[in-house]
């Protein structure tokens, strides 16, 4: 039997192996996907206005209430 870095059991160097080519796949899909998504950020900012604006013409008129600070 071969002993590797004091790791005689092969399951166990598996593992570790394992582990390691984890972390580089998650590495890679970072780096991938990095800032994917804020293509339409103008988008979901004029939306976020918009869905406000129309909570608080809703709370004006079921409650007669509104916190200026939103």
């Amino acid at each position: 039997m071969i002993v590797v870095l004091g790791i005689s059991d092969p399951w166990i160097s598996a593992a570790y192996i394992g582990c390691i080519l984890a972390m580089l796949l998650c590495v890679v899909y970072g780096i991938i996907n990095w800032n994917k998504g804020d293509e339409d950020e103008g988008g979901q900012i004029s939306e976020e206005i918009s869905w406000h604006d129309k909570e608080q013409e809703m709370e004006e008129k079921e409650l007669g209430l509104w916190d200026e600070e939103g």
